[in-house]
């Protein structure tokens, strides 16, 4: 099985022919993850172009996607309008697919944020409280996925999952990209790894105890991120697909 996963297209300022490269240069997958900020500021339409950039690449695999910070809430009936059942958006939700005969459970979220944004802080006063809700959610989805009996056993965000993937941003604004209490959700979860985007400066690769945790974001990977299942990085070793 092959797992194919990318985020931060907005990253791209509209140029998707980098995008097109990254499909023909990548290993047709079984299932493919997007992990937020698939179009840029404001601009649901964006949607339409790398929907259809995968479909003319012969990607026929379904796609599981979470929100990132640059789809607004006020945009999502209109991107989920686009691509129709192509893509299954999870929003604190739990999911499991059958893949190749594997059962696949995925828990997605757009994640959560240790300090809010300026902008987060000024229009929505309670978002530490909304992160906190939203963090206990997902630990209980993660607590629940063993009644999914799956195979395979994945956590999507958008926000960082972990400090560790942070390294080449600068330090100050860790708190800014990403949670540090998953790092203790992601330990305790029977996870075969963990997917985020947004961290544009950050390292692809990076271990919360054992699990390896991706950071799929296109402007740090140069591409698309191809993960195998059953060929996992090591705590230790380096390399992936």
């Amino acid at each position: 099985m092959l797992i194919a996963a990318t985020s931060d297209l907005d990253a791209l300022t509209g140029d998707f022919a980098k995008f097109a490269d990254a499909l023909a240069a990548a290993k047709k997958p079984d299932l493919f993850l997007w992990a937020g900020d698939m179009c840029d500021f404001r601009m649901p339409h964006q949607y339409r172009d790398v929907l259809r950039l995968v479909e003319r690449a012969g990607w026929d695999c379904p796609i599981v996607a979470v929100w990132g910070n640059k789809e607004f809430e006020q945009d999502y009936e209109k991107i989920k309008q686009i691509v129709g059942k192509r893509v299954v958006f999870l929003d604190d939700e739990m999911f499991m697919i059958e893949v190749g005969g594997r059962r696949v459970g995925i828990v997605g979220t757009k994640g959560c944020l240790d300090r809010p944004t300026w902008w987060q802080s000024r229009s929505i006063p309670d978002i530490k409280e909304r992160y906190a809700n939203r963090f206990e959610k997902v630990v209980g989805l993660l607590k629940n996925m063993k009644t999914l009996k799956c195979n395979i056993n994945i956590l999507l965000s958008h926000y960082a999952l972990t400090y560790q993937t942070l390294k080449g941003e600068r330090p100050e604004i860790y708190g800014g990209l990403g949670y540090k209490a998953f790092e203790k959700a992601i330990a305790q979860a029977n996870l075969t790894f963990a997917v985020h985007g947004h961290a544009h400066f950050g390292i692809p690769l990076a271990f919360v105890d054992s699990v390896p945790v991706f950071n799929v974001a296109m402007p740090v990977n140069k591409g698309i991120v191809l993960i195998d299942p059953d060929k996992l990085p090591v705590k230790g070793l380096r390399g992936f697909v």
